[in-house]
């Protein structure tokens, strides 16, 4: 692989056909369709071999959208090369069965490589930690996948390293940092400080993702920490598109993000771009990938 190659591996693309997407009720901006054919091109010059797509509704047909969106990717679409694309699904973790009926379906699995609730929108912050629930995470760790946290806001930093603890056996990611209160130096102290505790526990990850929406400052400070706490094994770059500062607009969301990564070493900036990726998200049934 090219050492310049990147993995997006924090991609949203939705069909507002296929999902209600409730919680765009509140940003407006976003409330229209997310395609591939928008964000791909860009991309792709970029440097982006492979994408990982996110959910972003707690839905079976938004799952089943990216499903065969990515599908579509990995066959090439018009001027946009084929390039690898897996998804981090959806899973109704609170049953048992229906999840281990979906783990048992090779169809179904075939680019999965994670799981997402959209916890954040949950009323109960210990949804992760409801007994059904936990009995789901531990089959999603013996399938070979990884628990995706989204926007872990304060109430939820304690319980990804709980979490992480708990359950040795699953890769806990943590999405954007934990959403970092950028521009408040007393909040930004806080944020280190429940942070910490996550980076503690060695089958935890972090995306280097959604800083451009987070808070209202430099991503400097942030991205020094993430280094300083996790290094760059354990980072991933994800573009968050199409949720940035201006929406539906790459550049504007990673611009300031991949000039900051770009001043570490080849090696470090390999880890963070790509290589994190690489060993985190595997499919079911998929091998490590060679040293």
């Amino acid at each position: 692989m090219s050492a310049d190659a990147i993995t997006d591996a924090h991609l949203h693309l939705w069909d507002l056909s296929a999902s209600d997407y409730a919680w765009m009720d509140g940003t407006p901006q976003l409330r229209r369709d997310g395609t591939w054919d928008q964000v791909g091109p860009r991309l792709a010059s970029l440097g982006a071999t492979r994408v990982v797509l996110v959910q972003a509704d707690d839905t079976p047909s938004d799952t089943s959208h990216l499903l065969r969106t990515a599908e579509l990717i990995e066959h090439g679409s018009g001027a946009v090369p084929a390039m690898r694309a897996d998804v981090v699904a959806w899973l109704p973790l609170e049953s048992p069965h229906l999840v281990e009926h979906l783990l048992g379906d090779a169809q179904f699995l075939r680019r999965v490589v994670g799981v997402r609730h959209l916890v954040h929108e949950e009323p109960d912050a210990g949804f992760l930690e409801r007994p059904a629930v936990a009995q789901c995470l531990a089959m999603i760790a013996r399938a070979g996948l990884v628990l995706d946290i989204s926007d872990a806001y304060e109430r939820h930093m304690g319980q990804v390293a709980r979490l992480a603890r708990t359950h040795p056996g699953l890769t806990v990611v943590l999405d954007h940092l934990g959403k970092p209160p950028l521009g408040d130096a007393f909040a930004m102290r806080h944020w280190e400080q429940a942070l910490a505790p996550i980076a503690e526990q060695e089958n935890t990850v972090a995306k280097l993702s959604g800083l451009a929406t987070s808070g209202d400052g430099s991503l400097e400070q942030a991205v020094e920490v993430a280094l300083a706490l996790f290094g760059p094994g354990r980072l991933m770059f994800g573009s968050d598109w199409p949720i940035a500062p201006e929406p539906f607009d790459v550049d504007s969301g990673t611009s300031h993000l991949l000039e900051r990564i770009r001043q570490q070493s080849p090696a470090d900036q390999a880890q963070i771009l790509h290589g994190t990726a690489e060993r985190v998200y595997r499919r079911a049934g998929e091998g490590s990938p060679p040293d």
